[in-house]
């Protein structure tokens, strides 16, 4: 990395990918339970699909920095453990295991094959595992093959050999599957189109054959032949194998447009249709193709096998064999027909798996992955069901039709959110809440949705119950020690105490023994069976039936308090400290001597007491002089002081606890001080279980109010609970260490623990005069969503100036318009069966060639679910592409809502009939739109701004500045700037930032003496720009459609030449095609998605502005830029280190990977460093000792970079 950079940013992903390209099952854990492995983007991610509850939980996600081409598993004969094999850009192929009980991924080979990068004729786009686990073929997309043979050595290793080829120069392959032969020499089919001949044909209209191929690797020989070819259907595209050995007849599916075929050496052809549709909006004569399936082996024979083949529509059929028999009834091995038939209709799939256990997991293409679970095989149901003994396998035949119906064999259990295609974003805080919230538009067609993305943990409320009064306090306890549920809540009002029982139902108890008139201070269960109850004036203390009470001395009173089990500590108004303990006889014992503070105490703790101790060895004490101190509770040096904290602000709540030490892997805790200021600053400090010292601060702004503390369970981990405007839980994250995360539920004035028979893990609080029960549901996803579906796939999301609303754009091409699908349900010729009107979000919207469907939505995001209040149709073919909200200064400065259509759009080549922008005034605070005019331009306007009160408008290469006219807009400055096609549009002041589809981006300056536009500076790289924002006046961020981020910075002193009226005549030239200045590289990163926006925002309370940027694929991720040199050179030191010590597990170089396209400037990699948190302890210690600093420093210094300027 260029050290001479004068910014450096911090990148880290916020949100991961959510696309899933390819997934897997096996059984990767060495159990008899089956995994789903995923791959999203450049992370592994490993699912265990739990029957009882219906759900897929993530076990690990680990990303491998590196683009993965393609992936497989296989077993070795014998194992009971499914090992993986990965394909990717770093040229070689990979073998990985699933070490379960340190949960992650441990290489086991690393073999290089060819260049690094994405390349035509570099093996990894196919990969293909024999069945039995003896041998894997990799091959490229052109030209090359290798075969790798697997085996075991005699420690019982696996090993790989070197590789076999099996190139064949002028071949294309289009698809490549294992043959299942059984133990005979491992085959392997491939779809292969050979051009060679194409070169030699002078006329150019030859079509080259696709021949279906077979190659075997000869274990005997180590040798690899050509050992079958034969000429398939030229639309054939996708393969899938079909049961060999004693499971069926081997072979293969060759999938091609329409129908699927049965191919085989010795077999004879078996070809059914692909049946279609039938129905009034549906195209009788649209064929379909096979997109995705999944084959699955019954118990029970050589025939019970079946697959499910999914077509672009997202119809599956059910497509089984029909085996020969002798003519004593046994299997001969030879086919007899294949059947096809309906199945049912989910998303369209990348993947498909069916798990034994009843559930098949659809990892969609767009929009959220489901989780099903089989009803039935769809054996006994009405479909009709079409048959191989009717269709000539080579000659004409007449299509197959089906009605398709709700899910009748299927049962969806769970929808798993992803964001992916994710096209537009708006960071805005509408909740006027401290942190911001993310609104994103993402989905395809029907299952398009707008979604907001919140900071927090997910929340199940089990009860919220109206109070009579105002309590200021609850508490929960059990009776005894070994009670495994609570049986009192008890709750405490200024001037009360009200006790409840535990039960099917809560009632109020009189008979408890706890003084009702009073207020009280603290509720605990001490001894084995003993209650105590602390109140201003006393302790009382319940035993055996009898009562006890501990008077406070005359004129003072109890102003703070800490209880565990065998302890209780407290303090009185005069600043004294009385310590008690629980003998053997189970009675409370005071301590001789009372420690005198010197302030006014205001919170106490003692902490739990640790397994194998008789007590708690410290008790801490706050002061109202901003000071903690650390007091020691051994019998040798009772209440004598250990250390002191000086803090900011006088101390609110103390808490003591033992939480999960990240350092040792989860298998050790570690006892932390956990302090809340006045200020509203929570602070998380290490307490030495020794000398009592305090050491690694770390600190965060939780909000205005004084911070309250309290210690919860949350799925068996203690946590802390944290009150202030916010309610919020810290909890240790295997990955990331400790995280101080907002609960997304009401504040809380109170919280404690609650475990009942119906909730064993709950939290129990007061809201108001409301008490409240609930769960939290996982410490997994800390990003709650709430969502409502969209009409067509979102292409715009544009905000009210003032008003909580926003507008969606939304178009689908190829897809009917409401208006031609009434049509056609009207038309008196289609029966009445076929003019059933489907839902679209389960079958989509019927398909019509170069037909378009568009529609605005208003939504308004606040309430329990977001909504859509209002929606208009766009008519006659036109499709939005581009919306702005404009506030005219001709109209004293109201704002419209502006969209550009394109008319008769072709996407490729481009061609268009008419472009339009249309004009809508907001009536009712934005709730309605009223239509003014529209205004026909030359081409579909692809950017729209506001601009000094007025708009401006990218259409084709012209920027064009209009006013709003009366019956349409009107033209006031326009200059032809891009060379292709204008795509984006930023501005600030008079300067106006302009991105080309293809060359990058373009500045503007807008000379309003003369009303001219004057290209002053542009980029030196032709960049294919996807988004654009600018950072400040003389700066611009963008992101480019082959995943790449960049900053880019006007020079100081083009910048000022642009700017001073002199200039004028100087800045423009045309004979340069281009402008005579060009922008500086300042930052570039490869990020392996395709941004769709980015903007400057800022994420947390206090913290600085940052980059944030979203991806198609679902990926949000932020840049920080660093402030302080001293921590660039830590991180960039850091990183490098990071490169050599935790290298890919692919074998891609991190480097290169960073640097695709560009090498990597002024960006330092997030993601990597926080990798630290997960090397082994000796590792961690090397890096940190090279630094000069201690684990939990750079720990805390890792940790910080998120949490201070991200979520």
């Amino acid at each position: 990395m260029a050290t001479t950079s004068n910014m450096f940013l911090y990148s880290l992903t916020i949100q991961p990918p959510t696309t899933i390209s390819h997934a897997i099952i096996g059984q990767f854990a060495g159990t008899k339970e089956q995994q789903i492995l995923t791959i999203s983007g450049s992370r592994l991610n490993l699912l265990r699909p739990d029957p009882n509850l219906g759900q897929v939980i993530t076990i690990v996600s680990h990303d491998v920095f590196s683009i993965i081409r393609s992936i497989a598993s296989f077993r070795l004969a014998g194992s009971a453990k499914d090992y993986i094999i990965l394909t990717s850009d770093s040229g070689r192929i990979t073998v990985l295991e699933f070490v379960a009980n340190k949960n992650r991924f441990s290489r086991v080979h690393l073999e290089t094959f060819g260049k690094s990068g994405v390349r035509r004729v570099t093996p990894g786009q196919y990969l293909a595992a024999d069945p039995k686990g003896r041998a894997c073929l990799v091959a490229s997309v052109e030209k090359n093959k290798f075969i790798y043979v697997l085996n075991r050595n005699t420690q019982a290793e696996l090993t790989i050999s070197s590789p076999l080829e099996a190139h064949r120069h002028g071949t294309l392959v289009l698809s490549l599957v294992a043959l299942d032969v059984g133990y005979a020499n491992p085959v392997f089919a491939s779809l292969e189109i050979d051009y060679s001949e194409l070169d030699q044909d002078p006329s150019d209209q030859a079509y080259p054959d696709v021949e279906l191929v077979y190659y075997e690797l000869d274990l005997g020989l180590n040798h690899v032949v050509r050992k079958w070819s034969e000429t398939v259907d030229p639309t054939s595209s996708l393969l899938f194998q079909v049961p060999g050995g004693n499971d069926g007849p081997s072979g293969v599916l060759v999938c091609a447009e329409d129908t699927v075929t049965y191919r085989h050496s010795n077999q004879e052809t078996f070809r059914v249709p692909i049946p279609r549709r039938r129905g009034a909006t549906e195209d009788p004569r649209r064929k379909r193709i096979i997109v995705s399936g999944v084959m699955h082996k019954l118990k029970g024979g050589a025939d019970t096998f079946f697959f499910l083949l999914q077509t672009e529509d997202g119809d599956i059929f059910k497509l089984t064999f029909n085996m020969q028999e002798d003519s004593n009834g046994n299997l001969t091995g030879g086919v007899r027909r294949i059947r096809i038939k309906y199945f049912d209709t989910i998303p369209v799939s990348n993947s498909l798996c069916i798990l034994k256990t009843g559930f098949l997991f659809a990892a969609c293409e767009f929009g959220n992955h489901h989780f099903y679970q089989f009803e039935k095989l769809g054996d006994d149901d009405e479909e009709p069901e079409f048959t191989s003994d009717d269709f000539d396998p080579r000659g004409p035949y007449d299509p197959i039709y089906f009605h398709p119906r709700p899910l009748e064999n299927l049962t969806l259990v769970q929808s798993i959110d992803s964001l992916s295609p994710l096209t537009d974003s708006k960071v805005v805080n509408l909740m006027e809440e401290n942190t911001p919230q993310i609104y994103i538009v993402c989905g395809n067609g029907a299952r398009s949705r707008f979604r907001m993305l919140k900071h927090g943990l997910k929340v199940h409320e089990v009860v919220a119950s109206e109070l009579p009064g105002r309590a200021s306090a609850v508490w929960t306890t059990k009776l005894t020690r070994n009670d495994t549920y609570d049986t009192y809540i008890v709750l405490a009002s200024s001037n009360y105490t009200l006790v409840m029982s535990i039960g099917e139902e809560v009632n109020q108890v009189s008979d408890s023994g706890f003084i009702t008139s009073v207020t009280t201070l603290a509720i605990q269960q001490v001894g084995e069976d003993s209650l105590v109850q602390i109140h201003p004036k006393g302790i009382r203390h319940l035993h055996n039936g009898q009562v006890k009470e501990w008077p406070v001395p005359q004129h003072r009173t109890i102003v703070a308090t800490a209880a565990n089990e065998q302890q209780i500590a407290i303090a009185l108004s005069s600043g004294e400290i009385v310590y008690f303990e629980v003998d053997n006889g189970g009675t409370l014992a005071e301590y001789d001597e009372r420690k005198e503070m010197p302030g006014t105490v205001t919170c106490l703790s003692l902490g739990q007491i640790p397994k194998g101790r008789l007590r708690s060895s410290f008790l801490a004490v706050g002061c109202d002089d901003c000071t903690v101190r650390i007091l020691s509770l051994d019998p040798e040096s009772t209440l004598e002081s250990k250390s002191v904290q000086a803090l900011t602000a006088a101390p609110s709540a103390l808490n003591i606890m033992a939480m999960d030490d990240p350092l040792s892997g989860g298998g050790s805790s570690v006892t932390c001080l956990h302090i809340g200021l006045n200020s509203g600053v929570y602070i998380r400090t290490l307490l030495d279980e020794i000398t009592g010292e305090l050491t690694d601060t770390r600190l965060k702004f939780l909000g205005p109010k004084a911070v309250k503390l309290f210690q919860i369970t949350i799925k068996g981990q203690i946590c802390v609970l944290a009150l202030s405007s916010k309610t919020w839980v810290g909890y240790i994250d295997p990955a990331r260490g400790f995280m101080m995360t907002p609960l997304n539920y009401e504040s809380l004035e109170w919280g404690w623990n609650f475990s009942s028979e119906q909730c064993e893990e709950g939290i129990i609080g007061i809201h108001h005069s409301y008490l409240r029960i609930f769960s939290v549901e996982n410490l997994r996803d800390n990003v709650v969503q709430k969502s409502v579906p969209l009409t067509y796939t979102p292409r715009q999301l544009v905000k009210h100036p003032d008003q909580p609303y926003f507008y969606t754009i939304e178009s689908d091409n190829n897809t009917l318009a409401p208006q031609l699908r009434a049509q056609l349900l009207a038309d008196p010729d289609v029966s009445n069966r076929d003019a059933k009107v489907l839902p679209a979000k389960d079958f989509g919207y019927p398909r019509g060639n170069n037909r378009w469907a568009s529609c605005i939505n208003i939504i308004e995001p606040l309430g329990e679910e977001p909504r859509t209040i209002q929606r208009i149709e766009f008519e006659d073919n036109e499709a939005a592409v581009s919306a702005a909200v404009v506030s005219f200064a001709s109209q004293d400065g109201e704002s419209f809502l502006v969209v550009g259509t394109g008319k008769d759009m072709v996407l490729n080549p481009r061609q268009f009939s008419a472009g339009y922008i249309y004009v809508y005034r907001f009536r009712e605070d934005g709730k309605d739109l009223e239509f003014i005019h529209k205004t026909k331009v030359e081409e579909p306007p692809m950017a729209l701004m506001a601009f000094q009160g007025r708009l401006a408008a990218g259409i084709g290469k012209i920027l064009r500045i209009y006013d709003l006219g009366l019956k349409q807009l009107l033209r006031k400055a326009q200059a032809s700037i891009a060379p292709q096609l204008i795509v984006s549009l930023s501005t600030q002041g008079s300067r106006i930032i302009v991105g080309d589809v293809q060359q990058g981006i373009t500045m503007v300056a807008y000379k309003q003496d003369s009303n001219t536009l004057i290209p002053f500076v542009d980029d030196s790289v032709s960049r294919w720009t996807t988004c654009v924002a600018m950072v400040d006046y003389e700066t611009v961020a963008g992101g480019d459609k082959f995943g790449n981020i960049w900053v880019l910075r006007c020079p100081e002193k083009t910048s000022a030449d642009a700017d001073d009226p002199s200039s004028e005549g100087l800045l423009g030239r045309e004979y340069l095609h281009g402008t005579p200045n060009r922008l500086n590289l300042m930052a570039h990163f490869f990020v392996q998605d395709i941004p769709t926006s980015i903007y400057k925002t800022n994420l947390t309370v206090g913290g600085q502005d940052i980059l944030i940027w979203t991806g198609l694929q679902g990926t949000i991720g932020v840049f920080i830029p660093f402030v302080a040199r001293e921590d660039v050179d830590f991180f960039q030191t850091l990183e490098a280190h990071m490169r050599s010590e935790d290298p890919p597990l692919t074998g891609r170089d991190h480097l290169m990977y960073r640097g695709y396209y560009a090498p990597v400037k002024g960006v330092i990699d997030g993601d990597l460093c926080e990798r630290y948190m997960l090397l082994p302890n000796d590792k961690k210690e090397i890096i940190a000792s090279e630094l000069g600093r201690s684990v939990r420093e750079m720990e805390r210094k890792i940790s910080d970079a998120r949490t201070r300027s991200a979520l």
